[in-house]
């Protein structure tokens, strides 16, 4: 269930919003360090995440899903954002280098066949960036920001969904160990509290950031298989004597007709 684009904005603009998004966003870069020249999509609602990329990559266009709403960005600036059905994107095949799914995958209520749109426009040697919220994190137990909302997965869940939508997970890391507390020290520190989680709690940060790439499968044999003719017997079908001599007698008997007989005794009664 998609949640409305005004407590996502409402949510970024607060104190604990601001400071997610400095700790996504870090974690975004080192997934994708230079798209220089890249086409990059966001999805969901990803655009606080890609204000980064502005003037590095050539095109930036954010997607909206039609049950969240849609508002302008960037602020102003002409906008950048589409409003779609999460099942039919805007874009040809094979026309996007990056995609990112923030707040996306775990609200889809028609996840695969989102999951195939995604596919189908990323280019072959694209990458698609999904952040979702972890399972075992605390994040997914608190429902005041906006990764307690939908289906939290884990590790090994995404490996098993991207591989049955086609795609082969690259890396997949972990972010957001910061609790989720709108307090002055607590975010002051939540670069030190990150380092701490992932040296001491790998596992229980609050984000998994899943990269893959979609697979092609090409359907050649592994060995050269070689053309041998193969021979199909046709039955034949013959007609017996005894329809043969009957067909004979209405050919060459006595009633058989001759061109112009007929006419001549239908004028004659």
């Amino acid at each position: 269930m998609w949640n409305d684009v005004l407590d996502y904005n409402r949510f970024y603009r607060s104190r604990l919003g601001r400071a997610v998004r400095d700790l996504v966003q870090a974690e975004i870069r080192n997934h994708w360090p230079d798209i220089r020249g890249c086409t990059l999509v966001g999805m969901g609602y990803a655009t606080p995440y890609m204000k980064q990329f502005e003037g590095e990559a050539e095109r930036l266009i954010a997607v909206m899903p039609a049950h969240q709403g849609v508002t302008h960005w960037p602020r102003g600036k002409p906008n950048r954002v589409a409003l779609a059905d999460e099942t039919s994107l805007p874009f040809d095949d094979m026309s996007v280098d990056r995609l990112l799914l923030v707040h996306s995958m775990e609200n889809s209520e028609y996840l695969r066949a989102m999951m195939r749109e995604c596919w189908r426009v990323l280019s072959g040697h694209g990458r698609l960036l999904v952040v979702v919220p972890s399972r075992r994190g605390i994040w997914a137990r608190f429902e005041k920001t906006p990764f307690g909302h939908g289906k939290p997965y884990s590790r090994a869940q995404m490996e098993r969904l991207l591989g049955d939508c086609l795609f082969e997970p690259l890396s997949i890391t972990r972010g957001l160990y910061m609790p989720p507390m709108d307090f002055g020290p607590t975010l002051r520190s939540r670069e030190a509290l990150e380092r701490i989680g992932r040296r001491w709690f790998p596992r229980l940060g609050g984000a998994l950031f899943v990269e893959a790439h979609k697979q092609v499968y090409a359907a050649t044999p592994a060995r050269r298989v070689a053309f041998r003719p193969r021979l199909v017997q046709v039955p034949s079908f013959k007609p017996s004597l005894a329809g043969r001599s009957a067909t004979a007698r209405e050919e060459t008997g006595s009633g058989a007709l001759t061109p112009g007989t007929g006419l001549a005794r239908h004028r004659n009664a």
